[in-house]
């Protein structure tokens, strides 16, 4: 299998669901704007995103993975597939229940994500009326992430990236042609979230079936392989996952300031999440099965040489979308949200997060390629000591930004944390012999630096002010914004060319 031929394909149907994604908060923007109903919703919202992202997609994934591929390779199907069963089975009872308690306990979990809500009555009932109809989204996300774990392992990788897609559409109608039908409209939004996690879990059913691993009952907690799971997966919800913690704490913290503060922060971060989600979220997608089998037959060497190669693809790839992120931060927002509600002075606001955000992308992205290095090795002890220091380096930060950036300090403290988290993974896996950057890195680095400050010199020679991009028609943004990033775009690579860079170089084959 060749390696980058599989993340393109990952990233091609990822970049499917993230442009859907926009278009969908672009909708939103345009519809709701910034205000009480959409900081009620983004709030109501993040609670089941974060248990999604703690336990489907982060500690669950980290800790199922790696256990499926060491019972495929060593084991067989037939074990393979009663595992499935029995992970399954208690996987979708214990949400079932979860479920159920969070339903229940809403205007709890309501004062304690959103203490500042309470001194507003309406805005904290419909907040808790939102979160009612959005919770079980973790049932069906859960499911669907099983899913994507066993398609995944069996090499079946665009199915589960393009899964996402789902939700997506499902945002854009119901903002577009049904809120009008809802009392408040903002209510809409929340069966989106709904019939969203229904539809992705139901695309998922016939591929499992297709490879015979459709889960069937079978309640078996004691098995040998789920106890393996649930002891890696139990210090993995903190390890994987610190990033989503400290979004729920900035929560907290935004609660208290001006109205529109959440929604600020939730655009920058959408923003964020497409250069997170196309390369870091697939090259942990790839690498992850792969990992996990070199470590179960003992390829040590290969083992290096995927993560050095994972590496190299993440500063090559996500250092020109942190900079331009940074440079292109009101003609990006201008162009995508400055329509309907969203008025300018949301565009310079959020550009204020988006700018501190993109400070640490790069290590958000390097974050998803250093865990599981560790999680293949079903090593979780390491990854969650380091996870406490970040959740307090985080929090230690925001205390000390808030009071004078407000919400861009929150975004900059999960930046910076992310730096710390990063350094603190390579480190150790520095000082623990699991990995050797092979030869050739300070030349490279080099390279990368150079083509980065000709595309800064392009993007800021063709980029007008911001007055242009607040008062300038919709087509002129449009037109202008794809210039700019199509000559930055052109400008790094073809330095890039210069200096000796091949696609080829970065083909990677496993077997």
């Amino acid at each position: 299998m060749n390696l980058l031929k599989a993340l393109a394909t990952v990233s091609s149907m990822t970049l499917v669901s993230r442009v859907l994604g926009l278009v969908r908060d672009v909708v939103i923007a345009r519809v709701f704007g910034a205000g009480l109903a959409t900081d009620a919703f983004f709030v109501a919202f993040r609670i089941p995103n974060l248990l999604r992202r703690l336990f489907a997609e982060g500690a669950f994934s980290q800790a199922f993975v790696p256990v499926l591929g060491e019972y495929r390779t060593v084991r067989g199907d037939a074990e393979t597939k009663l595992l499935v069963d029995h992970v399954a089975t208690l996987l979708a009872t214990a949400l079932i229940g979860v479920s159920l308690l969070g339903v229940i306990a809403a205007p709890l979990i309501i004062y304690i994500s959103a203490p500042g809500f309470a001194a507003d009555a309406d805005k904290f009932e419909l907040t808790v009326a939102l979160l009612r109809l959005t919770f079980p989204y973790i049932l069906f996300v859960s499911l669907t992430s099983l899913a994507g774990g066993i398609l995944n392992t069996w090499s079946r990788f665009s199915i589960p990236a393009f899964t996402p897609t789902l939700l997506n559409l499902s945002f854009i109608v119901f903002a577009l042609w049904l809120a009008p039908y809802f009392d408040p409209p903002v209510m809409a939004l929340a069966w989106a979230v709904f019939c969203g996690g229904v539809l992705q879990l139901a695309l998922q059913i016939p591929f499992l079936w297709r490879i015979r691993m459709l889960p069937r009952p079978a309640w078996r907690p004691r098995d040998e392989g789920v106890r393996r799971i649930l002891r890696l997966m139990a210090p993995a919800v903190l390890g994987v996952s610190v990033a989503q913690v400290s979004l729920l704490i900035n929560t907290i913290f935004a609660s208290f300031l001006v109205t529109g503060s959440v929604t600020w922060l939730y655009y920058a971060d959408r923003l964020m999440e497409l250069p997170v989600g196309l390369l870091g979220v697939a090259l942990g997608t790839v690498l992850l099965p792969n990992l996990s089998r070199r470590y179960a037959d003992g390829s040590v060497e290969e083992y290096t040489r995927l993560l050095d190669w994972g590496l190299r693809l993440t500063v090559l790839l996500a250092a020109p979308c942190a900079v331009a992120l940074a440079v292109l931060a009101v003609p990006i927002l201008a162009t995508l949200f400055k329509h309907g509600a969203f008025d300018a002075q949301d565009v310079l606001m959020t550009r204020q997060a988006l700018i501190a955000y993109s400070v640490g992308l790069v290590a958000l992205v390097l974050v998803k390629i250093l865990a599981p290095a560790f999680y293949a090795r079903q090593n979780v002890k390491t990854p969650v000591k380091i996870a406490v220091i970040t959740l307090l380096a985080t929090q230690a930060m925001n205390l000390t930004f808030v009071w004078t950036l407000k919400h861009a300090g929150l975004a900059l403290a999960i930046a910076l944390a992310a730096w710390v988290n990063a350094g603190l993974l390579y480190w150790k896996l520095r000082q623990h012999g699991i990995f050797k950057p092979l030869a050739g890195w300070p030349l490279f680095l080099l390279k990368v630096a150079l083509a980065l400050a000709v595309m800064v010199a392009v993007l800021l020679w063709l980029a007008a002010d911001s007055d242009f991009w607040l008062q300038a028609g919709v087509w002129q943004r449009i037109e202008r914004l794809t210039l700019v990033v199509v000559a930055g775009a052109a400008s790094y690579f073809a330095v890039l060319w210069l200096s000796g860079f091949r696609l080829a170089d970065f083909s990677k084959r496993v077997s």
